[in-house]
């Protein structure tokens, strides 16, 4: 199985994700406190929020980082309007709507990644859309 090529730079990619949780704040284990696109945190902590390009940034390495520790083209993972990726082995899918997809936002899904929020919070909250047998990523997050 070919290996996707990376875009980003793992030391940029990090500082990026180490970046956002700087400027979101400490987790306080209940519902996020920024908006949908992922932008803007409440201030809690006086920094600045974090810019629309440093979270695209941590949501694309991030995705990237998935699909590093998971290959496969079986699950689509979606988190407009940043990026989207395939991963996950398992069968190929190649027309029309993906069997298995995950959908969410930024905020959400940078939570997810860094450990803020758990899988199953994420879901049962609704904060995650996710269809099919295998949208599971509970056992790779977090990063």
């Amino acid at each position: 199985m070919a290996v996707a090529r990376r875009r980003i730079d793992v030391n940029e990619g990090r500082a990026a994700l180490a970046a956002w949780q700087s400027a979101v704040g400490p987790s306080t284990g209940g519902p996020s406190t920024e908006g949908p696109s992922g932008e803007g945190a409440s201030g809690e902590t006086g920094a600045a929020p974090p810019s629309r390009s440093l979270i695209a940034l941590a949501v694309r390495y991030s995705l990237e980082e998935v699909t590093a520790r998971a290959p496969g083209n079986s699950v689509e993972v979606r988190v407009p309007p940043f990026g989207v990726t395939q991963c996950v082995e398992g069968p190929r899918h190649t027309r029309g709507t993906p069997p298995n997809v995950i959908e969410c936002d930024a905020a959400t899904w940078l939570e997810l990644v860094t450990g803020r929020i758990s899988w199953g919070d994420a879901v049962s909250a609704g904060r995650v859309a996710a269809s099919g047998l295998r949208a599971d990523l509970s056992e790779l997050l977090p990063l």
